[in-house]
């Protein structure tokens, strides 16, 4: 910012010169743009990834449904495959589980958990901890849009 100084009696009065020099402003500005456009591709990490081929299941093999859980609006509990749902309680949750999937090693199979948009969080928790306790560490929450 500049002043001219001059007086009233032919001394000196103060002008002061408005306007902003942003030469300094548009210099920083274009290193700092440098320094981010060498810096961002040094930014990005990649990891090398092979992935198997894509391949269709063989010709006649079946699907089989997954096990889930449905926690009802007031807490009624469902366990099956399907359209083969029987209720049950959270009190014989994992044998109801357990039965669903075939019996054996069932705590290594995957079981998802579906519960209605009105559904307490603390009754869907119950459920997660319950199914957690008892080994079953594969679980997968369900989804569905809400309209």
């Amino acid at each position: 910012m500049g002043a001219k100084l001059s007086g009233p009696r032919g001394g000196k009065t103060i002008e002061q010169n408005a306007d902003i020099n942003v030469t300094p402003f548009v210099d920083i500005m274009l290193v700092l743009l440098i320094i981010f456009m060498v810096a961002a591709p040094l930014a990005t990490v990649s990891i090398r990834l092979d992935l198997p081929p894509a391949s269709p299941p063989p010709p006649g093999a079946e699907f089989e449904e997954p096990v889930v859980v449905n926690i009802e609006r007031y807490g009624d509990l469902y366990v099956g495959r399907g359209d083969q749902l029987t209720k049950t309680s959270i009190a014989s949750l994992p044998v109801d589980v357990c039965a669903a999937l075939g019996g054996g090693a069932c705590q290594d199979e995957r079981v998802f958990v579906r519960a209605n948009a009105e559904v307490m969080y603390n009754d869907f928790m119950t459920v997660m901890n319950t199914l957690q306790q008892s080994g079953f560490l594969k679980v997968g929450l369900i989804n569905e849009d809400i309209e």
